[in-house]
């Protein structure tokens, strides 16, 4: 595909379109830390309840790059925006997402589990998420357990078409998954659209593997256990970039500057300041 083609001449590529540029073109001075995107996992999910309009907007109040967001869909087709296949942990409800109509998620409390400041936060719709976010901050979509909703991949590209974020210079909006069959999918579905793969095996971060994951992803998105400089290395001599995640600690953040990883994904959207 075209975007493979540009990909594949390497950091050239990003130095002249990719909005994190800056990860590439400057190193830090003595004293100074490399620039990294912060990305606010679930939005800013240590201090607000997670995929929620409020801890959005506590993301976006801290200066995050990006807000990550999960993607399931209801019983009745609807796409919405929560982590669990369940809505029993982070809602006052239970049973599947799937088998819940939206009317039915909508009506329950995702707010109370985080604190009674936050009672009556409902589960909000990935469109609403578009429609709210888009052009403020980036999103980074989460396809959570595509193989429960067939043609999910679908849904999500029409619904980044129709807003005009499907195309190369809208690159703020970024799809991953642990299903890398979705992630090909989305590749061919949405070819200006970075993709990235979510994994915690380290059997992937070989040059073999990383090699035939950079034929259809610009992103290499692993857990912070498995990172080493070797990794990161060698995910960046095939064309891809490395965002890590769940950083819930300022140790984990400082790890994961000195690894020099291109984006930090974390609970805590000020442990990735660099000016800390």
């Amino acid at each position: 595909m075209n975007k493979k083609l540009l990909i594949g001449t390497g950091v050239a590529f990003s130095l002249l379109f990719s909005p994190f540029s800056q990860a590439f073109a400057e190193e830090p001075t003595a004293g100074e830390r490399k620039q990294v995107d912060n990305v606010a996992h679930r939005g800013a999910a240590g201090y607000a309840p997670e995929n929620t309009i409020t801890g959005f907007d506590v993301a976006v109040d801290m200066k995050a790059d990006y807000i990550e967001i999960d993607v399931q869909r209801s019983k009745d087709g609807e796409l919405v925006v929560i982590h669990d296949t369940t809505v029993d942990r982070t809602t006052d409800g239970t049973g599947k997402v799937a088998d819940l109509t939206l009317e039915q998620l909508q009506s329950l409390d995702a707010g109370s589990w985080k604190g009674e400041a936050f009672a009556g936060e409902p589960i909000p719709t990935f469109e609403e998420i578009l429609d709210r976010y888009h052009g403020k901050v980036g999103i980074l979509i989460e396809l959570k357990a595509p193989e429960l909703y067939p043609g999910i991949e679908e849904q999500v590209a029409e619904a980044l078409i129709e807003r005009n974020l499907d195309k190369p210079q809208n690159e703020k909006i970024i799809l991953q998954s642990f299903n890398f069959d979705t992630m090909k999918k989305m590749d061919e579905l949405l070819p200006h659209v970075p993709v990235g793969v979510l994994t915690s095996n380290r059997a992937l971060t070989t040059e073999e593997a990383l090699k035939e994951i950079s034929t259809y992803a610009e992103w290499f998105n692993p857990s912070y256990g498995i990172v080493t400089e070797e990794v990161v290395k060698e995910v960046h001599s095939q064309g891809m970039q490395i965002g890590s995640w769940t950083v819930r600690s300022q140790e984990a953040a400082d790890f994961l500057f000195d690894m020099n990883v291109d984006a930090i994904i974390t609970d805590y959207p000020d442990y990735v300041d660099p000016r800390n």
